[in-house]
Protein backbone atom coordinates (compact mmCIF):
# COMPACT_ATOMS: atom_id res chain seq x y z
CA UNK A 1 0.00 0.00 0.00
CA UNK A 2 2.97 2.28 -0.22
CA UNK A 3 2.07 4.27 -3.55
CA UNK A 4 -1.42 5.07 -1.98
CA UNK A 5 0.22 5.81 1.02
CA UNK A 6 2.04 8.45 -1.90
CA UNK A 7 -1.24 9.68 -2.76
CA UNK A 8 -2.94 10.27 0.50
CA UNK A 9 -0.60 10.89 2.25
CA UNK A 10 -0.02 14.87 1.04
CA UNK A 11 -4.51 15.39 1.65
CA UNK A 12 -3.93 13.99 5.08
CA UNK A 13 -1.70 16.81 5.61
CA UNK A 14 -3.35 19.10 4.21
CA UNK A 15 -6.72 18.28 6.37
CA UNK A 16 -4.69 18.38 9.15
CA UNK A 17 -3.78 21.37 9.37
CA UNK A 18 -6.90 22.74 7.67
CA UNK A 19 -8.17 21.95 10.90
CA UNK A 20 -5.47 23.93 13.01
CA UNK A 21 -7.60 27.54 12.62
CA UNK A 22 -5.09 30.40 11.77
CA UNK A 23 -2.10 29.31 14.18
CA UNK A 24 1.24 29.92 12.18
CA UNK A 25 3.19 27.51 14.06
CA UNK A 26 1.69 24.60 14.06
CA UNK A 27 0.53 24.72 10.25
CA UNK A 28 4.50 25.34 9.28
CA UNK A 29 5.65 22.11 11.54
CA UNK A 30 2.72 19.90 10.77
CA UNK A 31 3.23 21.23 6.60
CA UNK A 32 6.95 20.61 6.95
CA UNK A 33 6.60 16.77 8.74
CA UNK A 34 3.94 16.03 6.24
CA UNK A 35 6.36 16.90 3.55
CA UNK A 36 9.22 15.29 5.13
CA UNK A 37 7.21 11.87 6.04
CA UNK A 38 6.25 11.90 2.17
CA UNK A 39 10.00 12.04 0.90
CA UNK A 40 10.67 9.66 3.13
CA UNK A 41 7.94 7.54 1.80
CA UNK A 42 8.81 8.36 -1.60
CA UNK A 43 12.36 7.01 -1.31
CA UNK A 44 11.07 4.10 0.21
CA UNK A 45 9.38 3.44 -2.61
CA UNK A 46 11.65 3.89 -5.00
CA UNK A 47 14.35 1.67 -3.33
CA UNK A 48 11.77 -1.23 -3.49
CA UNK A 49 11.48 -0.51 -7.00
CA UNK A 50 14.63 -1.30 -8.54
CA UNK A 51 13.61 -1.13 -12.56
CA UNK A 52 10.65 -2.97 -12.11
CA UNK A 53 7.02 -2.10 -12.69
CA UNK A 54 5.55 -2.04 -8.68
CA UNK A 55 1.57 -2.47 -9.09
CA UNK A 56 -0.04 -1.01 -6.12
CA UNK A 57 -4.17 -1.28 -6.63
CA UNK A 58 -6.09 -2.03 -9.46
CA UNK A 59 -9.63 -1.37 -8.92
CA UNK A 60 -10.99 -0.61 -12.39
CA UNK A 61 -14.05 -2.25 -12.54
CA UNK A 62 -15.57 -0.30 -8.97
CA UNK A 63 -13.07 2.07 -8.50
CA UNK A 64 -13.95 5.14 -6.08
CA UNK A 65 -17.38 5.15 -5.00
CA UNK A 66 -17.41 3.07 -7.88
CA UNK A 67 -17.07 5.80 -10.43
CA UNK A 68 -12.93 6.35 -10.78
CA UNK A 69 -11.19 3.64 -11.44
CA UNK A 70 -8.24 3.37 -9.12
CA UNK A 71 -5.18 2.17 -10.33
CA UNK A 72 -1.56 2.70 -9.13
CA UNK A 73 2.05 2.02 -10.63
CA UNK A 74 5.80 2.91 -10.27
CA UNK A 75 8.57 2.07 -12.71
CA UNK A 76 11.77 3.95 -13.81
CA UNK A 77 9.81 6.75 -15.75
CA UNK A 78 7.69 8.31 -13.00
CA UNK A 79 10.45 7.58 -10.05
CA UNK A 80 12.65 10.17 -10.71
CA UNK A 81 9.38 12.66 -11.17
CA UNK A 82 8.02 11.33 -7.62
CA UNK A 83 11.46 11.83 -6.28
CA UNK A 84 11.36 15.36 -7.80
CA UNK A 85 7.96 16.30 -6.34
CA UNK A 86 8.75 15.34 -3.11
CA UNK A 87 12.22 17.26 -2.78
CA UNK A 88 10.09 20.23 -4.36
CA UNK A 89 7.43 19.90 -1.93
CA UNK A 90 9.99 20.14 1.03
CA UNK A 91 12.19 23.52 -0.62
CA UNK A 92 8.37 24.72 -1.52
CA UNK A 93 7.52 24.57 2.44
CA UNK A 94 9.72 25.73 3.62
CA UNK A 95 10.28 29.14 1.20
CA UNK A 96 6.41 29.23 3.05
CA UNK A 97 8.00 29.54 6.16
CA UNK A 98 7.50 33.17 6.14
CA UNK A 99 3.87 32.98 5.10
CA UNK A 100 2.14 34.86 8.00
CA UNK A 101 -1.28 35.52 5.79
CA UNK A 102 -3.96 32.95 6.13
CA UNK A 103 -1.03 29.92 6.74
CA UNK A 104 -3.47 27.34 7.34
CA UNK A 105 -4.80 27.34 3.70
CA UNK A 106 -1.68 28.09 2.01
CA UNK A 107 0.22 25.35 3.56
CA UNK A 108 -3.06 22.95 2.94
CA UNK A 109 -3.24 24.12 -0.36
CA UNK A 110 0.41 23.47 -1.36
CA UNK A 111 0.09 19.92 0.66
CA UNK A 112 -2.86 18.76 -1.60
CA UNK A 113 -1.01 20.24 -4.55
CA UNK A 114 1.76 17.44 -4.32
CA UNK A 115 -0.96 14.65 -3.62
CA UNK A 116 -2.47 15.73 -6.93
CA UNK A 117 1.06 15.81 -8.46
CA UNK A 118 1.87 12.28 -6.53
CA UNK A 119 -1.26 10.85 -8.51
CA UNK A 120 -0.95 12.23 -11.91
CA UNK A 121 2.64 9.97 -11.82
CA UNK A 122 1.29 7.40 -10.27
CA UNK A 123 -1.64 6.95 -12.28
CA UNK A 124 -1.90 3.84 -14.24
CA UNK A 125 -5.62 4.16 -15.67
CA UNK A 126 -6.66 6.53 -18.27
CA UNK A 127 -9.70 7.51 -16.00
CA UNK A 128 -7.64 8.53 -12.90
CA UNK A 129 -4.69 10.21 -14.84
CA UNK A 130 -7.29 13.05 -16.38
CA UNK A 131 -8.80 13.28 -12.32
CA UNK A 132 -5.77 13.87 -11.02
CA UNK A 133 -4.33 15.78 -13.87
CA UNK A 134 -7.61 18.27 -13.53
CA UNK A 135 -6.99 18.09 -9.36
CA UNK A 136 -3.73 20.03 -9.61
CA UNK A 137 -5.47 23.24 -11.30
CA UNK A 138 -7.11 23.98 -8.47
CA UNK A 139 -4.70 24.22 -5.84
CA UNK A 140 -2.56 25.75 -7.98
CA UNK A 141 -5.00 28.42 -9.29
CA UNK A 142 -5.69 29.48 -5.40
CA UNK A 143 -1.88 30.01 -4.41
CA UNK A 144 -1.53 31.93 -7.15
CA UNK A 145 -4.98 34.16 -7.12
CA UNK A 146 -5.14 34.45 -3.53
CA UNK A 147 -1.52 35.18 -2.13
CA UNK A 148 0.09 35.74 -5.49
CA UNK A 149 1.35 39.59 -6.32
CA UNK A 150 -0.26 42.65 -7.87
CA UNK A 151 -2.15 40.92 -10.87
CA UNK A 152 -2.11 37.11 -9.32
CA UNK A 153 -6.29 37.65 -10.52
CA UNK A 154 -5.48 37.80 -13.82
CA UNK A 155 -2.72 35.71 -14.34
CA UNK A 156 -4.54 32.82 -11.73
CA UNK A 157 -7.40 33.33 -14.53
CA UNK A 158 -4.75 32.91 -17.40
CA UNK A 159 -3.44 29.87 -15.94
CA UNK A 160 -6.83 28.00 -15.58
CA UNK A 161 -8.36 29.23 -18.72
CA UNK A 162 -5.35 27.75 -20.58
CA UNK A 163 -4.84 24.74 -18.95
CA UNK A 164 -8.72 23.77 -18.68
CA UNK A 165 -9.02 24.48 -22.59
CA UNK A 166 -6.30 21.91 -22.90
CA UNK A 167 -7.82 19.63 -20.24
CA UNK A 168 -10.78 19.59 -22.37
CA UNK A 169 -9.58 18.87 -25.24
CA UNK A 170 -8.05 15.72 -23.54
CA UNK A 171 -10.64 14.49 -22.29
CA UNK A 172 -12.33 14.15 -25.70
CA UNK A 173 -9.50 12.17 -26.27
CA UNK A 174 -9.41 9.67 -23.48
CA UNK A 175 -13.64 9.41 -24.10
CA UNK A 176 -12.15 8.25 -27.36
CA UNK A 177 -9.46 5.99 -26.57
CA UNK A 178 -11.87 4.16 -23.92
CA UNK A 179 -14.42 4.31 -26.63
CA UNK A 180 -12.17 2.78 -29.01
CA UNK A 181 -10.91 -0.05 -27.01
CA UNK A 182 -12.99 -0.72 -24.24
CA UNK A 183 -10.09 -0.58 -21.74
CA UNK A 184 -8.98 1.95 -19.41
CA UNK A 185 -6.17 0.21 -17.68
CA UNK A 186 -3.11 1.59 -19.53
CA UNK A 187 -0.98 -1.89 -20.50
CA UNK A 188 -4.31 -2.75 -21.73
CA UNK A 189 -4.74 0.08 -24.23
CA UNK A 190 -1.80 0.38 -26.43
CA UNK A 191 -1.47 -0.89 -30.32
CA UNK A 192 -5.59 -1.72 -29.96
CA UNK A 193 -6.57 2.04 -31.62
CA UNK A 194 -7.03 2.38 -35.27
CA UNK A 195 -4.86 4.44 -37.16
CA UNK A 196 -7.38 7.06 -38.22
CA UNK A 197 -8.69 6.83 -34.07
CA UNK A 198 -5.00 7.28 -32.89
CA UNK A 199 -4.51 10.23 -34.93
CA UNK A 200 -7.87 12.16 -33.35
CA UNK A 201 -6.75 10.80 -30.06
CA UNK A 202 -3.34 11.96 -30.06
CA UNK A 203 -3.71 15.49 -30.84
CA UNK A 204 -6.70 15.78 -28.65
CA UNK A 205 -4.38 14.50 -25.79
CA UNK A 206 -1.23 16.75 -26.97
CA UNK A 207 -3.46 19.85 -26.93
CA UNK A 208 -3.70 19.38 -23.50
CA UNK A 209 -0.02 17.89 -22.19
CA UNK A 210 1.82 20.60 -25.05
CA UNK A 211 -0.45 23.68 -22.90
CA UNK A 212 1.40 22.19 -19.90
CA UNK A 213 4.27 21.52 -21.02
CA UNK A 214 4.54 24.14 -22.22
CA UNK A 215 4.96 24.55 -26.04
CA UNK A 216 5.53 27.22 -28.27
CA UNK A 217 3.11 28.95 -29.26
CA UNK A 218 0.99 28.04 -26.27
CA UNK A 219 3.76 29.01 -23.33
CA UNK A 220 1.50 32.47 -22.93
CA UNK A 221 -0.09 32.09 -19.54
CA UNK A 222 3.65 30.88 -17.92
CA UNK A 223 5.61 34.22 -17.66
CA UNK A 224 2.46 35.82 -15.66
CA UNK A 225 1.76 32.91 -14.25
CA UNK A 226 5.24 32.19 -12.60
CA UNK A 227 5.30 36.49 -12.28
CA UNK A 228 2.70 36.61 -10.13
CA UNK A 229 2.65 33.49 -8.37
CA UNK A 230 4.23 33.35 -4.43
CA UNK A 231 7.83 31.27 -4.62
CA UNK A 232 6.18 28.43 -2.96
CA UNK A 233 3.77 28.41 -5.88
CA UNK A 234 6.25 29.59 -8.78
CA UNK A 235 8.78 26.30 -7.20
CA UNK A 236 6.09 23.81 -7.79
CA UNK A 237 4.34 25.19 -10.92
CA UNK A 238 8.42 25.30 -12.53
CA UNK A 239 9.32 22.27 -11.39
CA UNK A 240 6.99 19.67 -11.17
CA UNK A 241 3.93 20.99 -12.81
CA UNK A 242 5.57 21.59 -16.36
CA UNK A 243 6.87 18.34 -16.27
CA UNK A 244 3.23 16.42 -16.16
CA UNK A 245 3.19 17.52 -20.35
CA UNK A 246 6.40 15.74 -20.94
CA UNK A 247 5.41 12.71 -19.34
CA UNK A 248 1.86 12.32 -20.91
CA UNK A 249 3.67 13.03 -23.93
CA UNK A 250 5.98 9.53 -22.91
CA UNK A 251 3.55 7.86 -20.72
CA UNK A 252 0.10 8.20 -22.72
CA UNK A 253 0.30 9.70 -26.06
CA UNK A 254 2.89 8.16 -27.61
CA UNK A 255 2.44 4.46 -26.87
CA UNK A 256 -1.50 4.96 -26.98
CA UNK A 257 -0.80 6.36 -30.50
CA UNK A 258 2.40 5.05 -32.15
CA UNK A 259 1.67 5.73 -35.21
CA UNK A 260 0.16 9.23 -34.96
CA UNK A 261 3.11 10.21 -32.61
CA UNK A 262 5.49 9.17 -35.24
CA UNK A 263 3.93 11.86 -38.00
CA UNK A 264 3.59 14.21 -34.92
CA UNK A 265 7.42 13.83 -34.78
CA UNK A 266 8.76 16.96 -36.86
CA UNK A 267 5.84 18.72 -35.43
CA UNK A 268 6.63 18.51 -32.22
CA UNK A 269 10.96 18.64 -32.93
CA UNK A 270 10.07 22.24 -34.99
CA UNK A 271 7.30 23.32 -31.90
CA UNK A 272 10.38 22.22 -29.35
CA UNK A 273 13.33 23.72 -31.95
CA UNK A 274 11.16 27.16 -31.92
CA UNK A 275 10.64 27.03 -28.43
CA UNK A 276 14.49 26.26 -26.96
CA UNK A 277 15.57 29.90 -29.59
CA UNK A 278 12.07 31.88 -28.68
CA UNK A 279 12.41 31.42 -25.04
CA UNK A 280 16.12 32.15 -24.85
CA UNK A 281 15.52 35.06 -26.81
CA UNK A 282 12.91 36.56 -24.84
CA UNK A 283 14.74 35.62 -21.36
CA UNK A 284 17.13 37.86 -23.12
CA UNK A 285 14.71 41.15 -23.44
CA UNK A 286 13.67 40.97 -19.78
CA UNK A 287 14.31 43.96 -17.36
CA UNK A 288 12.54 41.47 -14.33
CA UNK A 289 14.71 38.69 -13.00
CA UNK A 290 11.84 36.53 -11.87
CA UNK A 291 10.44 37.19 -15.78
CA UNK A 292 13.42 36.33 -17.12
CA UNK A 293 13.61 33.09 -15.29
CA UNK A 294 10.18 32.34 -16.41
CA UNK A 295 11.37 32.14 -20.13
CA UNK A 296 14.43 30.45 -19.49
CA UNK A 297 12.01 27.47 -18.36
CA UNK A 298 9.69 28.01 -21.66
CA UNK A 299 13.58 27.47 -23.38
CA UNK A 300 14.48 24.52 -21.57
CA UNK A 301 11.13 23.12 -21.83
CA UNK A 302 11.17 23.21 -25.82
CA UNK A 303 14.42 20.74 -25.53
CA UNK A 304 11.92 18.15 -23.91
CA UNK A 305 10.06 18.40 -26.67
CA UNK A 306 13.25 17.82 -29.31
CA UNK A 307 14.41 14.88 -27.37
CA UNK A 308 10.99 13.28 -27.39
CA UNK A 309 10.37 13.57 -31.61
CA UNK A 310 13.43 11.51 -32.24
CA UNK A 311 11.20 8.43 -30.61
CA UNK A 312 14.16 6.70 -29.73
CA UNK A 313 15.43 5.18 -26.31
CA UNK A 314 18.43 7.40 -25.91
CA UNK A 315 16.16 10.31 -26.86
CA UNK A 316 12.97 9.67 -24.13
CA UNK A 317 16.24 9.11 -21.73
CA UNK A 318 17.51 12.82 -22.63
CA UNK A 319 13.89 14.33 -21.88
CA UNK A 320 13.69 12.77 -18.51
CA UNK A 321 17.37 14.00 -17.71
CA UNK A 322 16.03 17.32 -18.86
CA UNK A 323 12.96 17.67 -16.97
CA UNK A 324 14.27 16.31 -13.85
CA UNK A 325 17.53 18.83 -14.08
CA UNK A 326 14.98 21.58 -14.64
CA UNK A 327 13.07 20.96 -11.90
CA UNK A 328 16.25 21.28 -9.46
CA UNK A 329 17.78 24.37 -11.29
CA UNK A 330 14.68 26.18 -11.92
CA UNK A 331 13.59 25.24 -8.33
CA UNK A 332 16.17 26.75 -6.74
CA UNK A 333 16.26 29.53 -8.87
CA UNK A 334 12.86 30.62 -8.22
CA UNK A 335 13.59 30.15 -4.17
CA UNK A 336 16.35 32.58 -4.65
CA UNK A 337 14.78 35.00 -6.69
CA UNK A 338 11.76 34.92 -4.32
CA UNK A 339 14.43 35.05 -1.37
CA UNK A 340 15.79 38.63 -2.78
CA UNK A 341 12.44 39.87 -3.48
CA UNK A 342 11.44 39.32 0.11
CA UNK A 343 14.52 41.34 1.21
CA UNK A 344 14.45 43.85 -1.14
CA UNK A 345 11.24 44.99 -2.70
CA UNK A 346 12.25 44.87 -6.30
CA UNK A 347 12.69 41.98 -8.85
CA UNK A 348 14.06 44.83 -11.74
CA UNK A 349 18.28 44.07 -12.64
CA UNK A 350 18.54 47.59 -13.32
CA UNK A 351 18.41 47.99 -9.53
CA UNK A 352 19.98 44.44 -8.32
CA UNK A 353 23.58 45.49 -8.84
CA UNK A 354 26.59 44.54 -7.04
CA UNK A 355 25.23 42.01 -4.67
CA UNK A 356 28.52 40.09 -4.57
CA UNK A 357 29.50 42.17 -2.08
CA UNK A 358 26.16 42.61 0.33
CA UNK A 359 24.55 39.25 0.63
CA UNK A 360 27.85 36.74 -0.84
CA UNK A 361 26.27 33.59 0.02
CA UNK A 362 22.63 34.66 -2.22
CA UNK A 363 25.58 35.59 -5.41
CA UNK A 364 27.32 32.41 -5.10
CA UNK A 365 24.13 30.50 -5.12
CA UNK A 366 22.43 32.52 -7.98
CA UNK A 367 25.94 32.60 -9.84
CA UNK A 368 25.78 28.33 -9.24
CA UNK A 369 22.21 28.28 -10.28
CA UNK A 370 23.19 30.26 -13.87
CA UNK A 371 25.90 27.92 -14.64
CA UNK A 372 23.50 25.36 -14.20
CA UNK A 373 21.12 26.23 -16.09
CA UNK A 374 23.41 27.20 -19.30
CA UNK A 375 24.94 23.61 -19.17
CA UNK A 376 27.57 23.94 -17.60
CA UNK A 377 29.80 20.35 -17.81
CA UNK A 378 29.65 18.57 -14.46
CA UNK A 379 26.39 20.37 -13.80
CA UNK A 380 22.95 18.97 -14.52
CA UNK A 381 21.81 21.22 -17.23
CA UNK A 382 24.60 19.49 -19.32
CA UNK A 383 24.04 15.72 -19.85
CA UNK A 384 20.18 15.81 -20.69
CA UNK A 385 20.80 19.16 -23.03
CA UNK A 386 23.75 17.61 -25.12
CA UNK A 387 21.65 13.91 -25.60
CA UNK A 388 19.05 16.08 -26.92
CA UNK A 389 20.90 17.65 -29.57
CA UNK A 390 23.08 14.46 -30.68
CA UNK A 391 19.78 12.34 -30.77
CA UNK A 392 18.22 15.51 -32.54
CA UNK A 393 21.15 15.57 -35.08
CA UNK A 394 20.34 11.55 -35.60
CA UNK A 395 16.76 11.99 -36.51
CA UNK A 396 16.77 15.55 -38.38
CA UNK A 397 20.25 16.28 -39.44
CA UNK A 398 21.24 20.05 -39.64
CA UNK A 399 17.65 21.32 -38.52
CA UNK A 400 19.05 20.45 -35.05
CA UNK A 401 21.27 23.19 -35.67
CA UNK A 402 18.24 25.50 -34.51
CA UNK A 403 18.67 23.49 -30.70
CA UNK A 404 21.95 24.41 -30.93
CA UNK A 405 21.56 28.15 -30.83
CA UNK A 406 19.18 28.03 -27.96
CA UNK A 407 22.50 26.71 -25.78
CA UNK A 408 24.14 29.66 -26.95
CA UNK A 409 21.61 31.99 -25.91
CA UNK A 410 21.33 29.90 -23.25
CA UNK A 411 24.79 31.31 -21.89
CA UNK A 412 24.31 34.61 -23.35
CA UNK A 413 20.95 35.52 -20.58
CA UNK A 414 22.77 33.94 -17.74
CA UNK A 415 26.01 35.20 -18.02
CA UNK A 416 23.96 38.59 -18.75
CA UNK A 417 22.20 38.20 -15.45
CA UNK A 418 24.90 37.09 -13.52
CA UNK A 419 26.93 40.24 -14.22
CA UNK A 420 23.95 42.77 -13.82
CA UNK A 421 22.82 41.48 -10.59
CA UNK A 422 26.22 40.23 -8.72
CA UNK A 423 28.84 42.58 -9.57
CA UNK A 424 28.84 46.16 -10.86
CA UNK A 425 28.95 49.43 -8.52
CA UNK A 426 27.15 48.29 -5.28
CA UNK A 427 23.71 50.17 -4.74
CA UNK A 428 23.93 52.03 -1.48
CA UNK A 429 20.52 51.11 -0.09
CA UNK A 430 21.65 47.11 -0.47
CA UNK A 431 24.88 47.58 2.07
CA UNK A 432 23.33 46.24 4.92
CA UNK A 433 20.99 43.62 3.38
CA UNK A 434 20.57 40.29 4.98
CA UNK A 435 22.22 37.14 3.30
CA UNK A 436 20.20 33.62 3.10
CA UNK A 437 19.47 32.28 6.25
CA UNK A 438 20.48 29.23 7.84
CA UNK A 439 16.77 27.72 6.76
CA UNK A 440 17.20 29.15 3.12
CA UNK A 441 20.46 26.93 3.41
CA UNK A 442 19.06 24.09 4.27
CA UNK A 443 16.26 24.19 1.35
CA UNK A 444 19.32 25.10 -1.28
CA UNK A 445 21.26 22.38 -0.40
CA UNK A 446 19.44 19.28 -1.54
CA UNK A 447 18.79 20.99 -4.67
CA UNK A 448 22.75 22.06 -5.19
CA UNK A 449 23.57 18.49 -4.21
CA UNK A 450 21.29 16.98 -6.76
CA UNK A 451 22.23 19.91 -9.57
CA UNK A 452 25.79 18.27 -8.99
CA UNK A 453 24.77 14.16 -9.15
CA UNK A 454 23.19 14.86 -11.86
CA UNK A 455 25.87 16.53 -13.72
CA UNK A 456 28.21 13.99 -12.49
CA UNK A 457 26.41 10.68 -12.43
CA UNK A 458 23.25 11.29 -14.65
CA UNK A 459 23.38 7.33 -14.97
CA UNK A 460 21.26 7.60 -11.34
CA UNK A 461 18.43 8.51 -13.58
CA UNK A 462 19.10 6.92 -17.04
CA UNK A 463 19.26 3.31 -15.37
CA UNK A 464 16.23 4.01 -13.43
CA UNK A 465 14.31 4.94 -16.61
CA UNK A 466 15.86 2.56 -19.12
CA UNK A 467 13.79 -0.64 -18.65
CA UNK A 468 10.44 1.61 -18.86
CA UNK A 469 11.93 3.64 -21.86
CA UNK A 470 12.77 0.83 -23.69
CA UNK A 471 9.26 -0.93 -22.94
CA UNK A 472 7.35 2.41 -24.30
CA UNK A 473 9.96 2.34 -27.20
CA UNK A 474 9.19 -0.80 -28.15
CA UNK A 475 5.49 -0.13 -28.30
CA UNK A 476 6.00 2.74 -29.94
CA UNK A 477 8.37 1.11 -32.80
CA UNK A 478 5.98 -1.98 -32.60
CA UNK A 479 3.15 0.03 -33.33
CA UNK A 480 4.08 2.08 -36.58
CA UNK A 481 5.31 -1.07 -38.48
Amino acid sequence: MTLLALVALPFVGAILVALLGERLAPSRFISLAAALAEAALAGVAIADMSGRIVPSLSWAPGGILGMVPLSLALDGLSAPLVALTALLAVVATLASWGIADRPRAHHALLLALEGAVMCVFLAADLVLFYVAWEAVLIPMYFLIGLWGHENRKHAATKFFLFTFVGSAFMLIGVLAAISGTGATVLSDVPRVLTPSTQRLVFWLMAAGMLVKLPAFPVHTWLPEAHVEAPTAGSIMLAGVLLKMGGYGLMRVAAPLCPAAFAEAAPILFALGAIGTVYGALAALAQTDLKRLVAYSSVAHMGFVLVALATGTAMGFAAAMLVMVSHGLVAGLAFFLVGSLADRTHTRHIAELRGLGGSVPRWSTLFVFTSLASLGLPALSGFPGELMSVLEAFKAFEWWSVAAVAGVLLAATYNLRAVRAVVYGEPVERWASLADVSVREMLAAAPLVLGIVVLGVWPGVVTAMTEPAVATIVQLVQGGVR
